[in-house]
């Protein structure tokens, strides 16, 4: 198969298997995915029942995050390596492909050298959307053929995380290390600007309506707030410690986000800009997934080794479900 044009020398793939779309079935359920970085492996979990189905193997090499495709038929785990942002260890150089039906990789992309692949996000486009830190870009992927069709210069190192307008406009990195957020335009394939924040940043997010984009301070415990309009922090938010990752409800009034070290979530009103609940949960939560009908919110705890629950009606821990070793990253996949 030959590689696209538009690949740099740096960033082409061998694309060792594609995937049809004939060939992969579809999940009868809507499922929670839960990417074990201890065990390595991807628990894919009922969401209704809260049973394991699952969990597939990833090569023996530990992914971090996961995304499911639009028609909720696979999973996309970019597979980092054994090391911390920045720190020393094995550079990851591929993301493996699972059937979410049938519970096996069903394809893998490779590149020509370890790139540390880590974020992954479905753009408004339908092109899967990879944070590579070791190339400081953000790489484009064609999810039917499995092609890297191109990539996004990030102008900063540690592009860890990446957020995308829900009008596919503009992308947003946060840059652990520099502290910085990274303004992408995604048709152009351009840096635009690089904001500083803070010392250290860890997770990005951005609000339903594309106003704000929210990242963590690591060197305090607040939530730094860029207005999308001037590319600026505009206000703090002070949090009950460190924040971590975060996500939106789908009505865009709350925004949840992880804070590991106290072993809660805090609740921010973006109505008002200020912390308005903390909700306990299980050892060091890492992630928060929101259901796409805003009645549950899903927390990754990771030295729990499991998935916390929250009912977003009563605001409290409705159940808890165990996972893997190291329970991380948090995917949605819709069924059938």
């Amino acid at each position: 198969m030959r590689l696209s044009r538009s690949c740099t020398p740096f960033l082409c793939a061998l694309i060792t298997c594609g995937v049809a779309a004939s060939t992969v079935s579809l999940p009868a359920q809507s499922l929670l995915l839960v990417d074990q970085k201890g065990d390595a492996s991807l628990a894919i979990v009922d969401a209704a029942s809260g049973k394991v189905l699952a969990s597939v193997a990833e090569n023996g090499v530990t992914g971090h995050e996961v995304a499911a495709s639009p028609d909720g038929r696979l999973a996309f785990v970019p597979i980092y390596g054994n090391s911390g942002v920045g720190a020393p260890g094995t550079d990851g150089a591929n993301i493996v492909v699972v059937d979410l039906a049938t519970h096996k990789l069903v394809g893998n992309i490779a590149f020509t050298h370890g790139v540390r692949p880590h974020c992954a996000v479905f753009g408004p486009d339908g092109l899967l959307y990879v944070t590579t830190e070791i190339d400081q870009t953000v790489t484009l992927i064609d999810p039917r053929s499995l092609a890297i069709i191109g990539a996004i210069p990030t102008g900063q190192p540690q592009s860890h995380m990446l957020a995308i307008a829900h009008n596919g406009l503009r992308g947003y990195t946060a840059n652990v290390g520099p502290g910085t957020v990274s303004v992408l335009d995604i048709k152009a394939r351009k840096t635009l600007a690089v904001i500083p924040v803070s010392g250290n940043v860890q997770r990005i997010a951005i609000s339903t309506d594309d106003r704000w984009v929210l990242t963590s301070d690591e060197t305090q415990p607040r939530l730094a707030v860029i207005a999308t309009a001037s590319n600026k922090v505009v206000r703090w938010v002070p949090l009950s410690g460190l924040g971590y990752g975060g996500a939106v409800t789908p009505g865009g009034r709350w925004f949840l986000i992880a804070i590991p070290a106290a072993n809660k979530v805090d609740v921010i009103d973006l109505a008002t800009m200020k912390l308005a609940k903390s909700i306990p949960v299980a050892a060091s939560p890492q992630e928060v997934l929101v259901s796409p009908d805003g009645r549950k919110a899903y927390v990754s705890c990771a030295r729990a080794n499991e998935v916390d629950e929250i009912d977003l009606g009563a605001w409290k821990v409705s159940r808890s479900i165990a996972t893997g070793n190291g329970t991380d990253g948090l995917g949605w996949a819709k069924g059938d």
